[in-house]
């Protein structure tokens, strides 16, 4: 299989203090990995290295996304080459109703590829389309964008937004952080529905839970900035029971 995204010996700072300490990880097309650890792993920091956060230094190691240089790249450069980045504290945009951002971030996208923009009718199609998915309320893509939103709907609006960008990488930082039963549900489900061969997805949790609707290929635990211990399902389900001690300490 070919891997899509392949991270090797990967140091980075922040503020000046080293978070990442020589991470390696390859992700190939079709799959689903879960990094996992405790807090201050550099779960997080993690996902802004891949997404191009300038306040994260990188100072080791190299990223390869599609055959090309990762790190070169801007932000804006990686969001057209097909990296997403759904965040764990999304953010509220007044003034900017979704429909707007949408529109301009897919005809971005389309202009990228070479492909004329959608027509309204064919947006409008697409939109109630992807927002079914999610169970997000239609009439909500006409407010700015996220402002006013509850935890939950914040996060089926992020996988909305992937759903309607289609990425080639979708780098989600614990989607489950503050959702009820219900809706950790609805975007878990979501998030499956959109799994392809073309594509991987690199997701960042704390907790099992949301591996029961996204069954990962691989679960990986993540530790001081260094991965410790891969394996499947089966660690993610341990972690659950027995924490992380029993690698930590071993």
């Amino acid at each position: 299989m070919d891997k899509l995204l392949i991270i090797k010996d990967l140091h980075a700072t922040v503020e000046g203090r080293e978070i990442l300490r020589g991470l390696s990880l390859s992700v190939g097309a079709g799959e689903v990995h879960a990094i996992m650890g405790p807090n201050g792993s550099g779960k997080s920091t993690l996902a802004s290295v891949l997404a191009g956060n300038p306040r994260f230094e990188v100072t080791g190691g190299s990223v390869t996304f599609d055959g090309h240089d990762l790190l070169g790249k801007s932000i804006e450069e990686r969001a057209r080459a097909g990296v997403f980045l759904g965040f764990q504290y999304p953010v509220e945009i007044p003034g900017v109703s979704m429909a707007a951002f949408m529109k301009a971030a897919m005809a971005e996208k389309r202009r990228h590829e070479g492909l004329e923009p959608f027509s309204a009718a064919e947006f409008l199609r697409l939109t109630r389309e992807k927002a079914a998915l999610v169970e997000l309320d239609p009439a909500m893509i006409s407010r700015s964008v996220n402002e006013g939103f509850s935890g939950g709907e914040k996060k089926k609006n992020e996988i909305f937004q992937m759903a309607m960008l289609e990425p080639r990488l979708a780098v989600l930082d614990e989607t489950d952080s503050g959702l009820d039963i219900d809706a950790l549900r609805i975007v878990g489900e979501g998030v499956s529905r959109l799994r392809r061969e073309e594509n991987a997805i690199v997701l960042i949790t704390h907790y099992q839970r949301l591996l029961d609707y996204i069954v990962p290929d691989f679960v990986h635990v993540l530790y001081k900035g260094r991965i410790i211990e891969s394996g499947g399902r089966d660690l993610a389900l341990k972690l659950e029971t027995e924490g992380y001690d029993w690698l930590i300490k071993r």
